[in-house]
């Protein structure tokens, strides 16, 4: 199996070092990552300028492609010809935050996954739900193992068309998880806020500032299997019509 290995916190980011040392166990694996940190990036076709890609040495000596494009840009520039072997599944991370309930819209680690979907790829997102502010170096060891157990899940069974995998870990031992178990999106709750500032010259600029968002604890959900110790996989579709709705909406009046 040929496996690509990408993220959002750029190509030396240690959470993709560990993933890729971990699924090279299940088969050969390319790595092809932003050379930059590009979270909260959201989906994002570069189509207005050239992008570049340079080969890189990781840190275990092993060969890497940084871009200077997006990590949904990584994925299609690997399928469409900058990685030679054909690819059987891309993986995306390990993010050292989560990515659930509304994350997912923003997240460049979970958008790879996406655009590898679009490319009638495997793709699956993983993310590490570690302190939100932590000075200390993360252990990516039981997330990566919890990858490599999804990942070769997804090479035994396949997944549907337009369908990728959310999985997110909890920051514990791999002996202290409860397990793995499927879960629904589940429902973020963010503390925004706007701070207004001004530069030397007295000219206003902006930061999105606030404490760090949370969720509403309900089990079945990512945000509630994560928070009771389970590793949480969400099948996360990408036909986003609200199809209830679609059939009210036919009853309205329409005529000009």
């Amino acid at each position: 199996m040929h496996i690509l290995v990408t993220n959002d916190d750029g190509i030396f980011a240690p959470g993709l070092l560990t993933l890729a040392q971990e699924l090279r166990k299940l088969g050969q694996v390319s790595i092809l990552a932003p050379d930059h940190n590009w979270s909260a990036s959201g989906h994002v076709k570069t189509l207005s300028r050239p992008m570049r890609v340079k080969p890189v040495k990781l840190a275990d000596g092993s060969d890497g492609l940084a871009s200077d494009g997006a990590p949904s840009d990584c994925v299609a520039l690997a399928v469409l010809g900058v990685v030679p072997a054909p690819i059987d599944l891309v993986v995306s991370g390990i993010n050292p935050n989560a990515n659930i309930g509304h994350d997912v819209t923003y997240s460049g680690t979970v958008t790879a996954a996406m655009e590898a979907v679009i490319a009638g790829i495997p793709g699956i997102a993983v993310s590490l739900d570690a302190p939100e502010y932590c000075n200390e170096a993360l252990d990516y060891s039981t997330a990566a193992s919890a990858a490599r157990r999804v990942a070769a899940e997804v090479l035994k069974h396949g997944l549907p068309k337009r369908v990728s995998l959310n999985v997110n870990v909890p920051y514990l031992k791999e002996d202290e998880l409860k397990g793995f178990r499927i879960s629904r999106q589940g429902m973020r709750i963010y503390r925004d806020e706007l701070v207004k500032r001004e530069d030397p010259r007295g000219r206003p600029y902006y930061w999105i500032g606030g404490e760090a968002p949370t969720g509403v604890n309900e089990s079945g959900t990512d945000f509630g299997d994560l928070a009771a110790g389970y590793v949480s996989i969400t099948p996360l579709q990408m036909d986003m019509t609200a199809q209830g709705f679609l059939h009210e909406m036919t009853g309205w009046t329409w005529q000009m």
